[in-house]
């Protein structure tokens, strides 16, 4: 099947320019086909695998067809999981982004039913839900579909399976009879026909074949680790592996922008590419990454369209992208020119159904591979260390330093005692690894019921995560973990109202500092740990006690490393906030 270019397909300006500003340009093979067929108003029946484009596929005719002077319902998208449904509805904003008047809304189980209420009473156009939630707002009167001329069903398949055809025959029931029906699945069992047959006029029928999309000179495997966890482990492998040139890709601007700050405090060379960088200033970031003028690229899928960069050692998927033909095209930024490259992938929590989906669809050799221990980081950094040593000894390419370690053997300290004083010295360069909360064990894969709505899988048990905007606190004190700095400390019982905690050190030989950032800014006691060694360059014994408060935090350090931590993290980037410490008083 042909391939098209947007610009063939017939599309608004406003549409256009969203997806050149994603970074597109040529339409896939089923949003060549199935576009313009929409667009003429025609029903569709499309047989095609996750992955092949199919949400931008539905969507921009979806967007097409609203008519901004009529504040309601006009498109409905339903899909199987909320999962899903919260991808596709960050796909319809990212193309509606420059159609005035045109707004998009959610709506699944687990989710505030005022939020939703408030979304459609605000005269939501386009809608996207499972098919429980949405039978609960017929139910409520709260959803009316009169004004409703399309309808798309996202993986039909998946939601027979799920035992959703009763409301699936109900929603279509209700929506008015000249309406524009969709069908997208990657099976076409009988109970899809039925429907089709019942609730379609005259379909087109448009078939993509799944294609193997796989580099072979890529070696790729992914980790399966808390999402807390991910720079550690990206350190460490970055460490253990002496990667020296990589992309690492995100999910969100605000993620690159963190994550750039964070290795740079660990002693890492990076910089920063996405939507909110002025072109220029992109120009120049790519220039002198080419010219290896810098290590890590952390960069979002937009802002890496089209970079064409050689010798990429490894590229990181740090999240894990909207769908497989985004992996495709983010590990084939390495392995180019016929040379062998690496993919490594960070699957977290429940994002093992979307990896999943990845290696099915690539049909690639993806292995899952097993976190490398603080203790194999020590031993490459010395092994590494000692090989430099070695070599700088026997090319002599060092300046004699005869006088000082005569001062010293004169003071009475053996060769051996200066030599292993100077490596200890030397052996400070980087923080040492922290500690991680473990992979979890691997899982059998999960298997949708046939009954209920809204059905979700259970998730696997993680310490709370909190997102930015979230108005829910942490405990006061998380959960310990083996390794951790406060692991001999008692925990503290759970108290509903927090207290902020106290200035004043009760531990011999350390001085509290106060940071100015806290609960609010959804910070963990592991952040002011990194930061700290990775910015000093002081093991992380040195860190005491942490108390969180609501906007502020107070960390014990020892007594001598006070004022020279004081010196080196007043004023530096942290957690996107300009960071101040002072002695608590």
């Amino acid at each position: 099947m042909q391939k098209k270019l947007f610009t063939e397909l017939g599309l608004s300006p406003e549409i256009l320019k969203a997806v050149a500003k994603m970074g597109f340009e040529e339409a896939s093979p089923i949003q060549s086909e199935t576009i313009p067929k929409l667009l003429t108003g025609s029903d569709i029946v499309g047989l095609s695998q996750t992955g092949s484009g199919k949400t931008a596929a539905f969507a921009i005719p979806a967007i097409e067809r609203v008519d901004v002077t009529i504040r309601g319902p006009q498109v409905l998208i339903l899909c199987p999981t909320r999962e899903l449904a919260m991808q596709v509805a960050e796909e319809v904003a990212k193309l509606a982004m420059f159609k005035k008047g045109v707004r998009e809304l959610p709506i699944y189980g687990g989710q505030s039913y005022d939020r939703q209420l408030r979304g459609l009473r605000e005269g939501a156009q386009i809608i996207i839900g499972t098919p429980g939630r949405v039978m609960d707002h017929l139910e409520r009167k709260t959803l009316k579909l009169e004004h409703v001329g399309m309808v798309i069903l996202d993986e039909a398949d998946r939601m027979l399976d799920m035992g959703f055809r009763e409301d699936i025959e109900t929603i279509l029931k209700q929506a008015p009879p000249d309406r524009q029906t969709v069908f997208f699945s990657a099976t076409m069992p009988p109970m899809i026909r039925t429907l089709i047959k019942n609730y379609t006029r005259e379909p087109v029928n448009v078939r993509i074949e799944a294609q193997e999309m796989v580099v072979p000179a890529i070696d790729q495997v992914y980790y399966e680790i808390d999402r807390r966890s991910k720079l550690e482990v990206l350190c460490r492998l970055i460490d253990i592996q002496d990667i020296k040139y990589g992309i690492i890709f995100c999910g969100t601007k605000m993620m690159c922008d963190e994550l750039a700050d964070h290795l740079k405090a660990r002693g890492y060379s990076s910089d920063k590419l996405h939507g909110d960088i002025s072109q220029q200033m992109r120009e120049r970031v790519v220039a002198k990454f080419r010219k290896r003028g810098f290590e890590f690229l952390v960069a979002t899928d937009v802002a890496a369209r089209g970079l064409d960069v050689d010798d990429i050692e490894v590229v990181f998927n740090y999240d894990l992208p909207q769908d497989a033909e985004d992996y495709v095209h983010r590990i084939g930024r390495t392995g180019r020119a016929g040379k062998t490259g690496r993919a490594i992938t960070f699957v977290a929590g429940r994002e093992i159904w979307k990896m999943q989906q990845i290696i099915r669809f690539t049909k690639g050799n993806i292995r899952r591979e097993k976190v490398p221990s603080a203790e194999e980081v020590e031993q490459k950094r010395t092994s590494a260390f000692v090989e430099t040593l070695r070599e700088t000894l026997e090319k002599g390419e060092y300046k004699k330093q005869d006088d000082l370690i005569d001062q010293l053997l004169g003071a009475g300290h053996s060769a051996t005692d200066i030599a292993s004083a100077l490596l200890h010295l030397l052996g400070g360069d980087k923080p040492a690894p922290q500690p991680i909360v473990e992979e979890q064990a691997p899982r059998r894969e999960f298997r949708e019921p046939r009954g209920g709505r809204d059905f979700e899988p259970r998730p696997t048990r993680e310490y709370p995560k909190y997102e930015p905007g979230s108005r829910k606190r942490a405990p006061a004190e998380p959960p310990r973990r083996e390794g951790s700095f406060a692991e001999s400390r008692p925990a503290k019982p759970f108290r509903a109202k927090r207290d902020e905690p106290s200035p004043v050190s009760h531990e011999p030989g350390m001085v509290r500092l106060r940071f100015n950032l806290g609960h609010d800014e959804q910070v963990a006691p592991g952040d002011f740990v990194g930061v700290i060694a990775g910015t000093t360059r002081l093991p992380k014994e040195v860190v005491g006690r942490i108390d969180i408060g609501e906007r502020q935090t107070f960390v014990d350090v020892s007594d001598e490393s006070a004022t020279f931590i004081l010196k080196k993290l007043n004023g530096i980037k942290f957690k996107g906030h300009k960071l101040a410490v002072t002695v608590a008083q």
